[in-house]
């Protein structure tokens, strides 16, 4: 993506007075933002705001663009990189959620379109329990799939817990934060967000000099939501941050796991009330976690390894089992252009494989081999 376009981007999401929801209804219009800024007069033919306003917006653009200028120079200075909503870099599993921010900052080596992505998150004050529980399924999760990247806040409890089990067990983890990259909060966690840049990396919405202010942790967790194919609540009381991403992860239409604690643990109640009210599956073991998700179990010393399967599937299911073989996984959109089915023929085939158990379907209109999938020879 060209320097202009990222510039532009930063500009038309740091405009006053325009929300994310409207800037993100002009981007997907447009297409991009350097048509959105050449082209505002002609918004009011598709925009439901008004023209004064759209008038009064777009008059800060040389403003913004001082400020754009100055932040390009930060991030080239510190090896940041600026990712935009269309960056092929962008995490698509992001991109999907309507919310999504129009142009973030990273720093370090993550891939954060990784195959396999899980956000580990909880309480502030964690409890011993909390913490072995989270040790213990980063390093079961570690078993069966080691490049999985685990994600999360960088804050006190069971945040900073996930990371460090991540960096322990040499698995990628990524930190997403509630300001700028120009400093981290709090800063007693510093030593490990140094070396996450080397295994993971660190990940924000907010340009240099933005403060960790209250109402930011709440808008970071949609990000922390949304970059995931899942979201694990380890230890959470009913109230706080865990809760509120628990519910957009809900939102997201991706899957949320929560372990179990005992009724009289004022640390686990937000817990068992998802379990309860089914807004959550419960765990005890990353094995569980791995058989909801459909993700492969590798067996343990000595079990027989599980044998190559034959089936015979029609034309049409092979052209979409084919198509699926090519990613780690593809939007409906893009399984149709790729067999040149129309989306209602591929959607069913898609339900046809999802009954012979090949295919996941993983949220956002997105599918995916599973790990029997991954076997299947042709018959």
């Amino acid at each position: 993506m060209n320097e202009k376009e990222i510039l532009n981007t930063m500009i038309l999401a740091k405009l006053p007075h325009l929300t994310l929801a409207n800037a993100r209804q002009l981007y997907d219009k447009m297409e991009s933002a350097t048509a959105v800024l050449d082209n505002w007069e002609s918004i009011p033919d598709f925009s439901n705001i008004a023209p004064k306003k759209l008038k009064e917006i777009f008059s800060n653009v040389d403003n913004m663009r001082t400020v754009a200028e100055q932040e390009m120079e930060f991030v080239s200075k510190n090896g940041i990189k600026p990712l935009c909503l269309a960056s092929d870099d962008y995490p698509h599993r992001l991109r999907q959620c309507p919310d999504a921010p129009l142009v973030l900052f990273h720093l370090g080596n993550a891939n954060l379109n990784a195959s396999k992505i899980v956000s580990i998150i909880g309480t502030r004050k964690c409890s011993q329990q909390g913490r072995e529980i989270c040790d213990a399924f980063v390093s079961q999760l570690k078993e069966h799939h080691p490049n999985t990247l685990i994600v999360s806040g960088l804050a006190y409890g069971i945040d900073i817990n996930a990371h460090r089990a991540a960096l322990k067990q040499g698995m990628p983890t990524i930190g997403v934060l509630a300001h700028g990259l120009d400093r981290i909060y709090p800063a007693i966690h510093r030593a490990t967000a140094v070396e996450m840049l080397e295994q993971g990396g660190l990940l924000t919405e907010y340009t240099s000099g933005t403060n960790p202010d209250r109402g930011n942790f709440v808008r970071r967790n949609r990000i922390v939501a949304g970059m995931a194919d899942a979201t694990i609540v380890v230890e959470s009381a009913r109230k706080g941050g865990s809760m509120i991403t628990a519910e957009l992860t809900n939102t997201y239409g991706r899957e949320l796991f929560a372990f179990p604690g005992r009724i009289s643990d004022e640390s686990f109640l937000g817990c068992n009330n998802l379990i309860k009210s089914h807004k959550a599956q419960m765990i005890e073991t990353a094995e569980d976690f791995l058989k909801a998700m459909n993700w492969e179990i590798k067996p343990k010393a000595g079990e027989a390894q599980q044998q190559e399967l034959f089936l015979h599937l029609s034309e049409d299911e092979t052209t979409v089992y084919n198509a699926l073989k090519s990613a780690d996984d593809k939007h409906i959109n893009q399984i149709a252009t790729d067999t040149s089915l129309p989306v209602y023929l591929a959607s069913g085939v898609l339900y046809e494989l999802e009954c012979k158990g090949l295919v996941s379907a993983i949220g956002g209109g997105r599918y995916k081999l599973n790990s029997l999938g991954d076997k299947v020879k042709l018959s």
